[in-house]
């Protein structure tokens, strides 16, 4: 973000006394979202009552609130603070080059960031000591922290792997180091290729490595993944994992506590989730005893509003509430969160698949809140609704667009060739009446197939003719090749709102405006003389194009 220093707005340094607080004033206040008993972050705001009663004053102000003004009570009516004109920066800089630093909310509410107490939250999770950050660890699935030399056995280095888990949340134990054993520096194993018949397909999968890692979009990303059409399948949790729609082997929540969710999948792993489609009430994580490196297990205790239960939260479309939860005013405003359907939900939905995993767009959270499970204990609930412009897969229209696409279920390379070589799959016997599933690979040339009327819109750009003839030559590995050619070389992603050079390149429209703010006008991959006056015109057709092979990438851009 460019910022102007004539934008900086001076520090605010004089605080109201109560009896001059009157209802519409502009001030700058401090609230906490998840508990306003509690310091929190300082917000524009304007007062819209002050109350007087047997000596006492109560302040209610309307927060901008993720921009939306929202009805507070405020706590700390002391510290009201004036908004500072940004023409008086320079009298207000010599008036407060003395005053003290205004108090903020802390970012550990257990330590309240004590750098001399030890804190089992903020530090390493065993030692609580908050000495030698750099030796830190966080595990990928449960965000704790582990210094390298209180691990057992301590870690001489942090491992190289991009993922890293601790015991507790590891569940293949062949690759946990245990007490006295060496670090293992084996590799995890790989999926095999089309002539390995070593992997018994089917057996710990989530255990598995990955063989190939999404690098379209980061792992923090926000709505639909480029080039993943809804009502595609695949046979593993590992492989939706590869192509980055919910990157947690096991987990069902992918998110960061302090950021939001990403992605869930509904596996039908809790006794309280209800299917209904286009809406389905979803149970929070934890409250079991996996101990001993169970998958699963029966409640045994209440749930909190924490980790990836707080992620999930933070989706919807209102003030944050971690003891009664919220309810969205409008909840096509919320945090779009990418939904995947597991087939052994098919137990408890007719909305599940028959077999493998499917994603089916995406969902935006309507409310959450406590409530009392079948089990007895307290569970955290969610209600979310599809907010797709895509059909859904169940339904007529989206048959017609997964027919439309041959769209097929996807097993991983070398899946076929070692159940045949594995002796163990062999000698069991078919079912009777049992149906074959007809299943396709990710290389096979049908699922590149390229229709008629894509074929119709790549025609109209005419720009890129030369580009679109060499790709469709060859419709092996499509969205690939497609991606490798429309890259924009400046931001290195798939071109949004492309401008087709003379000389046939193809860039952002931002990212030229960038070059060009730079008083750089030349083709950044060829540096052809673009002009200072060269008419950024956006290739409208391309766009088209694009947006038809790679449904919603667009999205956040």
């Amino acid at each position: 973000m460019n910022v102007k220093p004539d934008e900086i707005r001076p520090r605010s340094h004089y605080t109201y006394p109560l009896t001059h607080l009157k209802p519409d004033m502009k001030c700058m206040v401090n609230f906490n979202m998840e508990d306003p008993a509690e310091r929190g972050f300082w917000y524009d705001a304007e007062i819209s009552k002050v109350v007087k009663k047997k000596g006492k004053y109560s302040v209610s102000a309307k927060v901008m609130l993720y921009s939306i003004p929202t009805e507070v009570e405020l706590t700390f009516i002391d510290d009201i603070f004036r908004i500072e004109a940004r023409e008086d920066k320079e009298a207000v800089d010599t008036v407060i080059t003395n005053i003290a630093k205004r108090q903020s909310a802390p970012q550990c509410v257990h330590c309240q960031d004590n750098k001399k107490r030890r804190c089992k939250y903020c530090a390493c999770s065993v030692c609580g000591n908050k000495e030698n950050p750099g030796q830190i660890l966080l595990c990928d699935e449960c965000d704790c922290a582990f210094h390298l030399y209180c691990l057992s056995p301590p870690l001489e280095a942090v491992p190289a792997e991009e993922d890293w888990y601790c015991s507790n949340c590891k569940n293949d134990v062949s690759e946990i180091v245990q007490a006295g054993e060496g670090l293992k520096t084996k590799k995890k194993s790989r999926a095999p290729a089309a002539n390995s018949a070593t992997r018994d397909w089917g057996k710990g999968m989530a255990c598995q490595g990955r063989t190939t890692v999404c690098t379209l979009v980061p792992r923090d990303h926000v709505g639909p993944v480029p080039g993943i059409l809804v009502g595609s399948m695949w046979k593993y949790r590992l492989q939706v994992s590869e192509v980055g729609i919910h990157r947690p082997h096991v987990a069902g929540i992918h998110g960061r506590e302090n950021d939001g969710a990403y992605s869930i999948v509904l596996s039908g792993g809790y006794e309280d989730d209800k299917d209904y489609g286009e809406e389905f009430k979803y149970t929070g994580s934890g409250g079991r005893d996996l101990s001993g490196n169970k998958r699963t297990a029966e409640q045994s205790c209440d749930q909190k509003l924490t980790k990836m239960n707080l992620a999930l939260a933070r989706c919807c479309a209102a003030p944050l509430d971690i003891k009664k939860g919220a309810e969205a005013t409008d909840w096509n405003k919320g945090r779009q969160i990418r939904v995947v359907r597991n087939c052994k939900l098919a137990k408890h939905s007719k909305y599940a698949p028959k077999e493998g995993n499917r994603y089916d767009g995406i969902y935006k959270l309507i409310k959450y809140w406590p409530e009392k499970g079948h089990s007895g204990f307290l569970v955290w609930r969610y209600l979310l609704r599809r907010d797709d412009p895509d059909p859904a897969p169940w339904t007529k229209e989206g048959q017609e667009m997964t027919k439309k696409h041959g769209l097929k279920l996807i097993y991983p390379e070398g899946y076929f060739d070692d159940k045949e070589n594995n002796p163990k799959t062999n000698n069991k016997k078919r079912k009777r009446n049992s149906a074959v599933v007809e299943v396709s690979s990710p290389n096979k040339k049908s699922n590149n197939e390229i229709s008629t009327e894509l074929k119709n819109m790549i025609k109209s750009d005419s720009e890129n003719k030369k580009h679109w003839d060499e790709l469709l030559s060859d419709s092996s590995n499509w969205h690939d090749r497609v991606t490798e050619q429309f890259s924009c070389i400046i931001c290195t992603d798939l071109v949004h709102e492309p401008v087709t050079a003379p000389c046939t390149h193809n860039m952002c429209l931002k990212c030229l405006n960038r070059s060009f703010k730079a008083e750089v006008y030349s083709c950044p991959n060829c540096r052809y003389d673009l002009g200072k006056n060269y008419a950024r015109n956006v290739n409208k057709n391309l766009q088209t194009v694009l947006l038809d092979i790679f449904p919603g990438y667009d999205s956040g851009r």
